[in-house]
């Protein structure tokens, strides 16, 4: 397969996965939180769609995970940055099977035990996919700015998982290590999904 059809590829996955977490995260987890019973009653159809919106992007890691280890697979880091991915996709598909739980849950501690079980795994998860996002970054290292984003956003995701094992009052800021991953990751990664489908693949990598 061609370098610019590989890069189409993990570039509109990228997209798909983007829009996928969007509605799964701060839609169905947001809610399934903020008011557990509530939505469990009565909006149990968005629970199941955001269970399936999870699926889907797992499923679009894995790919983009395959594309650009076959994109990059003449570099010494490919294959370590591909399995760090991997690792990240895996237990995210684990902590999935959590939120079904849910859905059978009569009380408000019994849901939000089940979410806390979820977010526990996919925190863990989002230590290797930063490990990814640095090898990554070094793979690329152009443009330069981009590698570098994608870079601190790998280093954000860890410190904030660090943070969030090692601190008990890592509620209190919450909302700065939020930040501090959001920003570069947003841009890191949109930037690289954008530039794949632009871009990437017509030069050799």
């Amino acid at each position: 397969m061609s370098p610019r059809k590989l890069s189409l590829i993990a570039g509109t996955s990228y997209w798909i996965l983007f829009f996928t977490a969007i509605f799964a995260n701060f839609f169905m987890l947001e809610s399934l939180t903020q008011q557990p019973l509530e939505t469990v009653q009565q909006q149990p159809f968005m629970i199941r769609l955001g269970i399936l919106a999870f699926l889907i992007t797992v499923v679009f890691d894995v790919v983009v995970a395959w594309a650009l280890f076959e994109l990059y697979k003449n570099h010494p880091l490919a294959r370590i940055s591909t399995y760090f991915r991997m690792m990240h996709a895996a237990l995210m598909g684990v902590a999935l099977f959590a939120l079904p739980m849910t859905l059978t849950a009569t009380s408000e501690a019994a849901i939000l035990q089940q979410v806390n079980s979820f977010n526990t795994l996919w925190l863990i998860g989002l230590f290797f996919f930063g490990l990814h996002l640095i090898l990554l970054g070094r793979i690329l290292q152009k443009p330069r700015l981009m590698a570098l984003l994608l870079v601190l956003a790998g280093l954000m995701y860890m410190v904030d998982t660090t943070a969030h094992l090692l601190m008990e009052n890592y509620e209190e800021y919450a909302s700065i290590f939020l930040a501090m991953v959001a920003i570069p990751s947003i841009l890191g990664e949109m930037s690289f999904a954008v530039w794949l489908l632009v871009k990437g693949g017509k030069t050799t990598p």
